[in-house]
């Protein structure tokens, strides 16, 4: 392997971790804002399901590799500045406490690369609007199916007291959590394996973009070690200040979200962990009532994810005309 190659391999795992670290939450936010786990039990359990997400299958990171450029019209420098725009977007966001797509940040930041390296005819226009229609309808299919499965279970045990309610529900989100754990890893691990595997085969050190084994394990170990980091100022935004959460809640937002993220994993499709929970939130806390969403929040976040993907094209894209630069 020539040298950028591995610097694109060592940015690809900062990416991981950066990933894993914003979106902890996304598994963890609701566990622990209603107290069922400890902040220490609710990320070690996130950590140990995501990695075994990863490993289930490669259909994301095959739209990755293949979706969203054509893979012999790119460089290394491409993957490398792509991976450089994403890991800054990420961790800014993450310090700042407002969770983000990093799906957005990764596919934005490489059509921004590839757009500096070869213009319009790099990107891959079909595999794109494959993309897109799976990254914006599955917010609204969140907040639909987190809205109607709470109207369901409040249906079915509207009638047991809180305390027997939160008792129970309290032991199924566990549960609940842990799938969606294990839906994340399933869906954001494999498109860092989709990268990586861009990178090696655009360096001619792999004959066809199929992800090797020993990229998919360092994909899962790394988001692993990023969701075990605990990215707690996107947990306080995303459990505690946009909506008041009871174990019930936790459950059916969880429930709704992994069932919508598994199924984009079964047929290949990268969707946004963060949109989809975040979604789903707001629509169980609107069974309640609209006020019960903080809205002034849900607006921050909601304006975080407009700017990213143009935020990550433009930063990706002068990011490729300095490294092209210098090699």
């Amino acid at each position: 392997m020539s040298n950028i190659i591995i610097a694109t391999i060592v940015l690809a795992v900062l990416f991981d971790i950066s990933n894993g670290w914003n979106d902890s939450a996304n598994a963890i936010a609701t566990v622990v804002s209603t107290r069922v786990l400890s902040p220490l039990q609710a990320v070690l359990l996130a950590a140990s399901m995501n990695i075994l997400g990863a490993l289930i299958s490669t259909a994301v990171a095959k739209t990755i590799g293949k979706g969203i450029v054509h893979p012999e019209a790119i460089t290394e420098t491409v993957v490398a500045s792509a991976l450089i725009a994403g890991f800054l977007w990420n961790s800014a966001m993450t310090v700042m406490g407002l969770p983000v797509s990093a799906s957005h940040a990764l596919i934005g930041s490489l059509m921004g690369a590839a757009l500096a390296h070869g213009g319009m005819g790099v990107l891959n226009i079909a595999g794109l609007t494959k993309v897109f229609t799976a990254l914006l309808t599955s917010p609204i299919i969140g907040i639909i199916f987190g809205y109607y499965f709470m109207k369901l279970l409040l249906r079915i045990f509207g009638t047991y007291s809180p305390g027997t309610i939160n008792k129970v529900f309290g032991k199924m989100q566990i549960l609940s959590s842990s799938f969606m754990a294990f839906s994340h890893g399933s869906n954001d691990a494999q498109k860092v394996m989709g990268i990586i595997t861009l990178s090696l085969f655009s360096g001619g050190v792999i004959s066809s973009v199929e992800v090797p084994l020993w990229v998919i394990l360092i994909s899962a170990l790394a988001m692993g070690f990023g969701t075990a980091i605990g990215g707690w100022r996107v947990i306080k935004t995303l459990g505690v200040q946009m909506l008041k959460l009871e174990p019930v809640h936790g459950f059916a937002a969880e429930t709704a979200a992994t069932a919508i993220i598994l199924t984009a994993s079964h047929v290949g499709l990268p969707v946004s962990t963060t949109h989809v929970i975040s979604t789903s939130i707001m629509g169980v806390g609107a069974t309640r009532r609209l006020s019960a969403v903080r809205w002034g929040i849900a607006g921050k976040i909601l304006l975080a994810w407009i700017l990213t993907l143009p935020a990550c094209i433009g930063l990706a894209y002068f990011t490729e005309i300095i490294l092209s630069g210098i090699f």
